[in-house]
């Protein structure tokens, strides 16, 4: 039999597999994709008070105080300007758990009755949780002629990955804030321009199924008043 028939009757036979793998592959893409679907349902946009609060201040009076607020309880302010504060803390809740909150804070003028002065503050906090992964490292031993072997009896090295991050949304956790943010506002100390945004820190890599640590803003005393 002629070779070139050999050829093209290979050929022909290959380009219908090959169709078909195709074919299978796009099928299972489909598939894998539907089944990560996230769902929104919770999210029914109904309440617009838990992150947000109305001060009788200016935009930079009201992000002054919430610069404040957050360097009171141990916060690193990453960006502070008249309209927007950022700030961000480091909790460890268990030996291989490392979560960061970081807290964001937005000034809108509002129009105020009467000229009077109104200001609207969005504070929202995001929770990154990270924790330890072990990864294995094989050895790889020369054999001559064959090459390299890898060996299954290497060591393993711990890494920190982040395993979750969400928004918090807890009411309390930003009433506590929202007080606090009184306080400094009633006590005139929120009257000085807010500094220059600072370098933001490096979040370092973590994995965990811990509880979130409990955060909470204690009521800072008012300051005497002469």
């Amino acid at each position: 039999m002629p070779s070139h028939f050999n050829s093209f009757s290979s050929s022909s036979l290959r380009t219908p597999v090959l169709v078909l793998g195709l074919l299978s592959a796009l099928v299972l893409a489909g598939c894998g994709s539907t089944s990560r679907r996230v769902s929104y349902e919770p999210e029914e946009f109904d309440s617009t008070t838990t992150h947000t609060r109305n001060y009788a201040a200016t935009e930079g009076q009201t992000c002054e105080a919430a610069r404040r607020a957050l360097l009171s309880q141990g916060y690193m302010v990453t960006a502070a300007n008249a309209d927007l504060v950022t700030g961000r803390k480091s909790f460890q809740p268990a030996a291989e758990v490392h979560v960061e909150v970081e807290f964001r804070v937005v000034c809108a003028r509002e129009g105020g009755k009467g000229g009077k002065q109104s200001t609207v503050a969005f504070a929202t906090a995001l929770q990154d949780r990270y924790g330890i992964k072990k990864v294995n490292n094989s050895a790889s031993v020369g054999v001559g002629a064959f090459g390299s072997l890898s060996l299954p009896f290497a060591g393993s090295d711990d890494a920190m990955v982040k395993v979750a991050s969400e928004t918090l949304t807890d009411e309390r956790f930003y009433d506590r804030f929202f007080t606090l943010m009184d306080r400094f506002l009633e006590g005139g100390g929120a009257d000085a321009p807010p500094d220059m945004p600072a370098e933001a820190p490096t979040a370092p890599s973590l994995p965990s199924s811990s509880p979130a640590p409990a955060i909470s803003f204690p009521v800072a005393p008012s300051p005497n008043r002469g």
